[in-house]
């Protein structure tokens, strides 16, 4: 008898998710984004927000919570309940690098979060500045090697793809210049294309109109193979530096515990957003690469990049300062 009472209130128990699960989503889901608006992140999370909203019918909105290079956002979510309510956008410092960086994060990205999907990727593509005389990889190799730890490398900030992409760079072809750190790719990029410093490796999507116009040159992008934006730049390998690729990408996650079917609805949609025809080719058509993974993709993905930028920090003794 007893155990018929028990396996009617799991067969309740069970109905009672489902329901909640295929009913999902009943009310208003806010994407919490980690960063200002208007950056590359920002971009993503408002293009799937949309897309996300036209196809659930409910409203999706964005939330933007910046601070501590993501870490405040991704702590909000962390805490929020894992109901598909709350959702984080993210791109990769939050998830697979800032941990490792500073002491203590408000959160666990191995154990936090429920991954549901990365929509997009991109390479980063090592740009000089306008009086910038070297063209080629061989180029700025011979530089480093002539001038070691003075030639001045810009990024937006410790950590960031940018950042890690020198860091790669240097260590692959033995080689060492001088991180400039800014606060955030707009001041970055002012000081570039203003010849206060040499070179960045900048997400394509960031400078492609600036090398579109002539003011910065184009010497290489670090993805595994060309960008079809910029079909007669090479990869980093072609140009004799093996074992540099790195990208910079978005991913979206919730808290942990998710109710199956919800996480399962959810990297449906996100997924079916990423891939509507009109926001696939806005995004193909600034840099980059549409990935879609699903939520068993991402996890498996995001434990891969936390145990190589992990090794990456500790071996070349990278800091938050």
């Amino acid at each position: 008898m007893i155990s018929v009472s028990l396996a009617a209130i799991s067969i309740v128990v069970a109905a009672s998710a489902f329901a909640q699960a295929t009913s999902w989503p009943e009310k208003t889901v806010t994407i919490v984004v980690p960063f200002p608006a208007g950056g590359s992140t920002d971009m993503v999370a408002r293009a799937m927000a949309l897309q996300m909203q036209s196809k659930l019918g409910q409203t999706f909105v964005v939330d933007n919570k910046p601070g501590a290079t993501g870490t405040i956002g991704a702590g909000i979510v962390k805490r929020a309940a894992p109901d598909g309510y709350t959702l984080l956008v993210s791109s990769l410092g939050a998830f697979v690098v800032t941990p490792h960086l500073q002491k203590s994060v408000p959160y666990d990205a191995t154990k936090d979060f429920d991954y549901i999907s990365v929509p997009v990727q991109a390479p980063n593509v090592l740009v000089g500045s306008p009086e910038q005389k070297a063209r080629t990889v061989a180029d700025v190799v011979a530089m480093l090697k002539a001038n070691p730890g003075k030639v001045t490398f810009a990024s937006s900030g410790n950590g960031s793809s940018d950042h890690l992409s020198a860091e790669v760079f240097w260590q692959q072809s033995g080689t060492e210049g001088l991180h400039v750190p800014y606060k955030g790719g707009a001041p970055a990029m002012n000081d570039l294309l203003g010849n206060q410093v040499a070179f960045s490796f900048q997400n394509v999507n960031a400078v492609l109109p600036h090398i579109k116009a002539g003011k910065l040159h184009a010497i290489a992008v670090t993805g595994d193979k060309r960008s079809p934006v910029l079909p007669d730049v090479p990869t980093l390998a072609e140009a004799g530096v093996k074992g540099a690729e790195v990208y910079s990408w978005q991913g979206m996650a919730a808290p942990k515990g998710l109710p199956p079917a919800v996480k399962e609805k959810l990297g449906a949609a996100a997924i079916a957003a990423i891939n509507d025809p009109e926001v696939k080719k806005r995004m193909v058509d600034q840099g980059l690469e549409i990935v879609a993974s699903t939520p068993a993709e991402f996890a498996a993905f995001q434990a891969r990049e936390w145990a190589r930028w992990k090794t990456l920090i500790e071996t070349r003794k990278i800091t938050a300062d």
